[in-house]
């Protein structure tokens, strides 16, 4: 089983790949990415690990490939 990852962890990858920081409402960060389609991704916020399922959907919403984040 792939090494879970923090929510520090998965903001940096978004920041390494354009992605912009936009706002936070309750424990919930949302960062855009600016281009041809506006790419919006949700992170938990303050997360030591951040559950699988939520990781998946975090690539789903980013439109990044499973290797940025470390998954085979």
């Amino acid at each position: 089983m792939p090494k879970l990852l923090s929510s520090k962890q998965v903001v940096k990858i978004l920041e390494n790949n354009d992605f912009v920081f936009i706002s936070q409402k309750g424990s919930h960060l949302k960062f855009r990415k600016q281009g041809l389609k506006n790419i919006t991704a949700i992170v938990p916020a303050n997360r030591k690990e951040i559950p699988m399922g939520t990781l998946h959907s975090i690539i789903r919403q980013s439109a990044l490939v499973r290797e940025n984040f470390g998954i085979l």
